[in-house]
């Protein structure tokens, strides 16, 4: 095992000593560690819908960066998370839902060299992406599911998901595994698009692979998660959710 983690970038390194279950032998081969294999791990439930399978093509991870990049600029909504999450110099920061590794990489520059940000993503694409532009050695990116997460409870000082949670099959499973690889006091800071009382007749429609949240939805899901000081912001199309875990 030791000459297989000599092998391994060193944020990944670090890493496995947060693990549930640290691969006997890790699979690095693309930058990035595959925790899912060829055929992926048919543990949790999968999203298979139109929208998702864009989203993961490489042409939707480039699509993702333009995307993101619009947001920044013409939304209101947008704010960087690691302004209100208090992350510790030194800390441990994981970014559920990672796409090609923007705000990953921000969040790396917080925690300063002795930390570790982590990012986790299912789309090999959008992880292939993440890759390239990684400079960092306290940045590492993982691929593995939301519902799933492979760190061990109370590893991670801070966790952020950026318009994640709606491709999710059981967005609720994710905030329970946010919740439980947080520290206690950790903080998490989510944005996902809502369409405030509109949510459930949008359910009605053809499902494509999202899903729309109502005004109090994932605030709720926070709260029945542990998570106090929940607060919620919306701006047009998009809300940001954040809280402390208790």
């Amino acid at each position: 095992m030791t000459e297989v983690n000599a092998t391994l970038p060193p944020a990944l390194r670090k890493a496995l000593d947060l693990f549930v279950e640290p691969p006997a032998t890790p699979d690095v081969s693309r930058g990035y560690l595959d925790l899912l294999g060829a055929r992926g791990e048919a543990a949790t439930p999968k999203n298979t819908g139109s929208i998702q399978r864009v989203w993961a093509s490489p042409i939707g991870s480039m699509f993702y960066d333009n995307a993101q990049a619009l947001a920044r600029r013409l939304s209101t909504a947008w704010q960087h998370p690691q302004d209100w999450l208090n992350i510790p110099w030194g800390g441990v920061v994981l970014d559920v839902g990672c796409g090609p590794g923007n705000v990953t990489a921000t969040l790396a520059d917080a925690v300063g060299p002795d930390g570790l940000a982590l990012g986790v993503d299912i789309s090999e694409p959008m992880l292939a992406r993440a890759v390239r532009s990684s400079t960092t050695p306290q940045l590492g990116f993982m691929r593995a599911d939301a519902q799933r997460l492979p760190l061990r409870d109370d590893t991670v000082d801070a966790v952020v998901s950026i318009a994640v949670l709606q491709l999710v099959p059981e967005p609720s499973a994710a905030v329970a595994e946010m919740a439980r690889v947080l520290r206690p006091g950790g903080r998490l800071a989510m944005m996902v698009p809502t369409v405030a009382r509109s949510g459930p007749l949008l359910r009605l429609l053809p499902n494509a692979g999202a899903r729309f949240f109502t005004d109090d939805e994932l605030g709720d899901i926070l709260e029945d998660n542990g998570f106090v000081s929940v607060r919620t912001k919306n701006a047009g199309p998009l809300q940001w959710v954040r809280g402390r875990l208790a």
